[in-house]
């Protein structure tokens, strides 16, 4: 059995590790994490993300039981941060990113390729779902709360705006989007165009992989005050609540049940990181959830995929 989890999870550290290495000695440059960042998110993982929604049945998409169980255990997770960090005496902009780093799964680097090893090509879907619940739903709440704790008390009409404006301008939102459509009409994708995709979309969980890793490698700044605290939200408390959800209340299929755990039990992704740069905020918190809880998930990970049936 633990054969088993070394041999799942290996491949994806050992991309993550390469990438770390690689960019610590010097054989890719400082730039390479950003520039293998805009290949995937603009090239690669919408190409994965098209095929996929294209090409499935509505009854594989649409899982109503878990979409709820993702979206109620993320966001409880992320309103409870807000509250706790509000608490501490921070704002309502930092707050904002401090629950996102709690809460913000890194579904896209680590999830697809995770589920796809786990669970098969069928494990493709789940980590789709829950990609968009994070990024359209996740993400959207967090940038309002940013952009309403810096206008102090303006209009929050612009901030939703500013989010519908950035989210149509995601091609991680809008392809499946188009994807889901493009399946509703009936049309059909040519056999050449599939080909086209698959070969770009086979390319997506290395350099995301390898991506993560040198952004791993780079120095991380700043006061790390409260990070313990998030990592220990993100990797105990978050899988353990969407356990309860998925087992206990919505009793999902066992499939994407165990999905809906492993995604939780992810590390922190690099959204909560870029919304801190974006806002000129201090990055350091989100930089160093991103790092420990990717090294701590080896271990969360592992005692999942043991536990889990």
């Amino acid at each position: 059995m633990i054969l088993h989890i070394f041999s799942v999870l290996a491949p994806i550290f050992g991309l993550i590790l390469l990438g770390y290495g690689c960019r610590k000695t010097n054989r890719i440059g400082p730039t390479a994490a950003a520039e293998l960042n805009r290949f995937v998110v603009w090239l690669c993982l919408p190409a994965m993300l098209f095929e996929s929604t294209a090409t499935a049945s509505v009854e594989e998409i649409w899982q109503p039981g878990f979409i709820w169980v993702i979206a109620i255990g993320t966001l409880a997770i992320f309103v409870a941060t807000i509250f706790y960090t509000m608490w501490r005496g921070r704002s309502l902009a930092d707050a904002g990113l401090e629950a996102l780093s709690a809460s913000y799964a890194n579904t896209g680097y680590v999830g697809i390729p995770l589920c796809i090893f786990v669970l098969g090509e069928a494990g493709l879907e789940p980590a789709l779902i829950a990609s968009l619940v994070v990024v359209c739903v996740l993400f959207a709440i967090a940038v309002v709360c940013v952009e309403v704790g810096l206008q102090a008390g303006q209009s929050v009409g612009v901030a939703i705006r500013k989010v519908s404006v950035a989210l149509a301008k995601n091609p991680i939102v809008v392809t499946p989007i188009v994807g889901v459509l493009w399946n509703a009409s009936g049309l059909g994708v040519n056999q050449g165009v599939l080909e086209f995709l698959h070969i770009l979309g086979t390319a997506t969980i290395p350099c995301a992989l390898v991506s993560l890793g040198a952004f791993l490698a780079s120095k991380q700044a700043g006061s790390a005050e409260g990070t313990m605290t998030l990592v220990f939200i993100k990797l105990i408390v978050h899988p353990v609540l969407t356990w309860v959800l998925a087992y206990q209340v919505f009793h999902l299929p066992p499939m994407w049940a165990k999905a809906a755990v492993l995604l939780s039990a992810l590390p922190t992704g690099t959204g909560p990181y870029m919304l801190a740069e974006l806002y000129q905020r201090e990055a350091s918190v989100a930089s160093r959830t991103i790092l420990l809880s990717t090294l701590g998930s080896l271990v969360t990970l592992t005692i999942c995929l043991y536990l889990l049936p």
